[in-house]
């Protein structure tokens, strides 16, 4: 007797042009074609005349297994049909284990097709063009919490994600869940597009976003593609995602350090748990995130409305001339070709020769006698605190008394003693424009940071900081 032998066989999505020319010639040669019922009339006119054709009804892969095996054991030529490709949620994984548990000596050979998702991909343009994974939201085979668990995944990993089995006539609530959970770590701007039918005659392609996509338009015979933090619409009616993340490329104006910061800030906002925020306040966000490596600082930095703006403004006008820091620490940290640029200068009065004695003869820190003299000189500066809750008390004082009035704090003492209290004290000074670190974190190099948020405040809109690393 002959040896039979399995071909299992991905017919595509549905049309006939989509199906590979080594399936068409698996289908024409074999004796039986074994399939659920519905795809039969994809490939009719394929096999031959004297063929006999074995079409199941949904959920009887197994049997169609078993009679694939049956025929295959009497020497015959099976071709296991499976739409998209076998191995993609299709018949090859069954084929294989009823092969093992039958300890069966027939010959399996399985021949790739063109998925639904890939047709889609096609049509919606280029959505695939980096890392992907594929979740089926069919809950039969795989318990929801499993499901979910991955789902998080796939968003959490900034994965192009492709959905299967999205509802059926007993699942709706799924997918609601699914873009529930995404749009927790994606833009709502994401693009989403689906397909129905794909490569059928009913076909549809629509594309919109995350924020925007409507579950009820959805329907088992839909695949759906969702975009990563890099992917964009392009001509309303398609998706790009680049090959890498921000044309990976370096550019030829930026310097690798640059290069280095621009990329760090890309990914500290798509990790951003509120996106939704105003520019000036996010510039000042990323830059404290980026020097920290600490999101809790979207928590503690109390931002007063528009007050890096207002700042920006006045420096870009030639208002602010001097900056006033606490400690040579915070002074440091502050982009000297910013400074240079802007015709600004940086003063620290800590070292002063008459700080001492008058730290002395007052009973005072040194860091509050720094702060009284640079108020004595530079009443209208900007004043900046990165370590020294004392000197930030003492500038509060002055204000009270009318012999300070700085044209912005920014407040970021660090430690244990009156670090909140200090804190505290800036807030009630309404007119002035303010950027503080609650609680007790803070340091120069946070300070310093707030303030090259200040400076490079033009650069927020295309996300490019470093001009002057």
């Amino acid at each position: 007797m002959s040896v039979g032998k399995i071909i299992v066989a991905g017919i595509g999505p549905g049309s006939k042009n989509d199906i590979t020319p080594a399936v068409l010639h698996a289908i024409r040669i074999s004796d039986v074609v074994v399939g659920y019922k519905y795809y039969f009339q994809f490939v009719e006119d394929i096999i031959k005349p004297d063929a006999l054709c074995i079409d199941t009804g949904m959920k009887k892969e197994r049997q169609r297994a078993e009679e694939a095996f049956k025929y295959a054991e009497e020497g015959k030529t099976v071709c296991v049909i499976s739409s998209g490709d076998a191995g993609i949620y299709g018949m090859s994984p069954l084929v294989y284990e009823m092969k093992k548990e039958r300890n069966s000596d027939i010959e399996i050979e399985v021949l790739p097709g063109i998925s639904a998702f890939q047709k889609a991909a096609a049509l919606l343009g280029c959505p695939i063009g980096h890392d992907f994974c594929i979740i089926s939201l069919s809950d039969l085979m795989t318990p929801w919490d499993r499901i979910e668990k991955r789902i998080i995944a796939a968003s959490s990993a900034d994965f192009v994600t492709a959905i299967y089995n999205p509802k059926s006539n007993g699942r709706y609530w799924q997918l609601y869940r699914l873009i529930e959970l995404f749009l927790k770590d994606r833009s709502p701007d994401t693009p989403i597009g689906y397909v129905r039918q794909a490569g059928r005659d009913e076909q549809e392609v629509k594309v919109t976003t995350l924020g925007q996509f409507d579950p009820e338009e959805i329907d088992m015979f839909t695949i759906i593609i969702i975009g990563n933090s890099q992917s964009y619409l392009f001509d309303e009616s398609h998706i790009i995602t680049p090959r890498g993340y921000y044309r990976e490329a370096q550019r030829e104006d930026v310097g690798i350090g640059q290069d280095i910061m621009i990329r760090s800030f890309q990914t500290i906002e798509s990790e951003l748990k509120n996106k939704d925020i105003p520019l000036d306040k996010k510039w000042a966000l990323l830059h404290a995130i980026h020097t920290t490596a600490d999101f809790d600082m979207e928590n503690i930095l109390n931002i007063d409305d528009r007050a890096v703006e207002k700042l920006h403004k006045e420096v870009t006008k030639g208002t602010v001339r001097i900056i006033i820091t606490d400690v040579t620490m915070a002074a440091s940290g502050i982009r000297k070709g910013a400074l240079e640029r802007m015709g600004i200068e940086v003063k620290c009065y800590l070292h002063d020769d008459s700080v001492a004695a008058l730290a002395k003869d007052k009973g005072i820190t040194r860091t509050q006698a720094g702060i009284r003299l640079a108020a004595e000189e530079h009443p209208d500066a900007l004043y900046v605190f990165g370590n020294a809750p004392t000197a930030l008390m003492e500038l509060c004082e002055l204000i009270r008394k009318d012999k300070a009035y700085p044209i912005g704090i920014i407040a970021a003492p660090v430690g244990f003693v009156n670090v909140r209290e200090s804190k505290h004290m800036t807030k009630p000074f309404k007119n002035i424009p303010k950027l503080i670190v609650e609680g007790r974190k803070g340091g120069s190099n946070l300070a310093a940071t707030l303030v090259n948020s200040i400076l490079t405040l033009d650069d927020a809109e295309q996300l490019k900081p470093g001009r002057d690393v």
